[in-house]
């Protein structure tokens, strides 16, 4: 009996084990080569410990295309296309993309320099006339005179108003929302200003501009809208509860573009940022009568 014991047991064990070894061969765990596939969309791979080249930005954790557009301030199509991004939502940790456009491949105005001629023959063309003295070889100029004023508070008046002024930075903001201030801006904890309102008051865009993006695409902003302005500036308004407008549209000043909600926040507000390029602004410095 004792061998006849010992016998099942030890066959027991050897079912066991292979029962086991078929479990294991069923269904493994999947590895993704994530280097190959940021390779296939363009983007390069790289760990993430090593820094981004100038003009790139390496993936972290929780990122997602529309945050990466957002505090590069660019927009998230130009970032997809830049990296040849199908799915906006198969991002890696280590992936770097790139967030400013290739030089060259927009106009910068810049200066083109060319490669230096090599010696070579003499042109044998004639010798022309010279022209007046201080035309164009250099000399003294005689015209036009600059005229000295002796100090005083009238002819530095006029003399700044008769400069040419730049065209201002600034653009003329309104306020987006008509509620208090409950939070103010403190980066990098806060990157914009709360307003205190009630579930489906309007929120109105605070300067003209296009509509870059709508969507919930950024952690803990809820339904969001990204406006994009004049140089370089873009607002975002946050929180929302529902959404008027549609991407690309055109918005002026004060148009109503959303009203104001609760989405991914724990009471009723509008979360405002200003931004200048990628860097985030003080709003209460361009708000009227703040």
């Amino acid at each position: 009996m004792t061998c006849a014991a010992g016998l099942r047991s030890a066959c027991s064990l050897l079912a066991a084990l292979a029962l086991a070894s078929c479990a294991v061969r069923h269904g493994p765990a999947p590895v993704v080569d994530r280097s190959s596939s940021a390779a296939r969309s363009g983007a390069a791979f790289a760990p993430p410990s090593q820094a981004a080249p100038e003009g790139f930005y390496t993936v972290r954790k929780g990122d997602t295309l529309y945050s990466i557009a957002l505090e590069h301030g660019a927009d998230y199509r130009d970032v997809a296309q830049w990296n040849g991004l199908d799915d906006p939502t198969k991002l890696s940790v280590g992936q770097q993309l790139r967030v400013r456009p290739a030089q060259g491949a927009q106009g910068t105005g810049g200066v083109q320099i060319g490669m230096a001629r090599g010696a070579g023959r003499p042109d044998s063309r004639p010798l022309q006339p010279p022209g007046p003295q201080g035309a164009n070889d250099g000399g003294p100029k005689t015209d036009p005179k600059a005229q000295r004023l002796p100090y005083s508070k009238e002819n530095v008046a006029s003399i700044a108003k008769a400069e040419p002024k730049l065209k201002e930075e600034a653009i003329e903001f309104v306020w987006p929302a008509k509620g208090k201030v409950i939070a103010g801006f403190s980066e990098p904890r806060s990157k914009g200003i709360d307003i205190d309102g009630k579930i489906g008051d309007p929120i109105v865009a605070a300067a003209p501009g296009r509509v870059t993006y709508i969507g919930n695409g950024i952690p803990g902003l809820g339904k969001l809208i990204v406006i994009k302005h004049e140089n370089g500036f873009i607002t975002v308004y946050a929180h929302n509860k529902a959404i008027v407008v549609k991407e690309q549209q055109t918005v002026t000043r004060g148009q109503k573009i959303a009203e104001l909600g609760a989405t991914d926040s724990e009471r009723p507000k509008l979360h405002f940022q200003i931004r200048k390029g990628s860097a985030p602004v003080d709003p209460m410095r361009y708000l009227p009568g703040s």
